[in-house]
């Protein structure tokens, strides 16, 4: 991971699960990370951690909802480490898992507002630094839910394909210039999202063993892989953390 060596990474969810993992990988890789979520108390924790082992990092309070919080993350990392080469999209959520006839249209509309907005308001502030420092990558997190309807997911379902297509429409946008927008859907992945899938009973995700879920660690690997120039090819795609092929190329295998 050699071409992480000096850059600059903002990873949004980044107080547990994939969020944490990768940016505990991408500081061991060499870059400054700037450490984004609702609750700072982890992410603190964790730049802490990460400093004390020799890396470079720092924790904001970010909602990912609000345009002006992810702004200001990445004016932070401008201002901290001097510019902003990579954003991770992955702060999501996932409750309340339900059917849509008794699902509360607020709470259905919170997971619309991280899920698919806060994807658009990471890819409007990263977007034009990119462009002005002559390139950068946005990994947006997305899922097999993007192109497959799940019993009580409807919010989950609606907003990671809405994201899937913000990934094709920003990365052909960004065409020539540089910047390149892929996606990494990891599969089921063992993380605390987990506990409240199983805890629904709703639909067969709830019904797997742990066993069936990867590590996160896992994930975050791929991420880095997926900002490096062997994963160039996939600009404007889904990369599939299931496809064995992949797993082979990112090492986990």
């Amino acid at each position: 991971m050699t071409h992480l060596e000096g850059k600059v990474v903002l990873v949004t969810g980044a107080s547990r699960g994939i969020g944490a993992a990768a940016a505990r990988q991408f500081a061991k890789a060499g870059a400054a990370v700037i450490l984004a979520s609702r609750s700072d108390g982890e992410t603190a924790r964790l730049a802490t951690e990460i400093v004390a082992a020799g890396g470079k990092a720092e924790a904001v309070r970010c909602d990912v909802a609000r345009f002006a919080d992810v702004e200001a993350a990445a004016a932070r990392a401008e201002a901290a480490f001097g510019g902003l080469d990579i954003l991770v999209n992955n702060a999501g959520a996932i409750e309340p898992i339900g059917p849509i006839e008794t699902t509360d249209p607020e709470a259905w509309g919170a997971v619309i507002d991280v899920n698919l907005k806060g994807v658009f308001h990471g890819l409007r502030a990263a977007v034009p630094r990119f462009r002005a420092r002559g390139g950068g990558v946005v990994v947006n997190v997305s899922s097999g839910a993007a192109l497959n309807p799940l019993e009580g997911w409807s919010h989950y379902c609606a907003s990671k394909a809405g994201a899937l297509m913000l990934t094709r429409c920003a990365d052909l946008e960004a065409e020539g210039s540089g910047v390149r927008i892929v996606g990494l859907s990891p599969g089921t992945v063992a993380t605390e999202m987990q506990a409240a899938i199983r805890a629904s009973g709703i639909n067969r995700v709830s019904r797997l063993a742990p066993s069936a879920h990867i590590p996160a660690d896992w994930a975050a690997r791929a991420i880095l892989w997926a900002t490096g120039p062997e994963a160039a090819s996939f600009h404007g795609k889904d990369i599939s953390l299931r496809d064995e092929g992949i797993r082979r190329r990112v090492g986990l295998i």
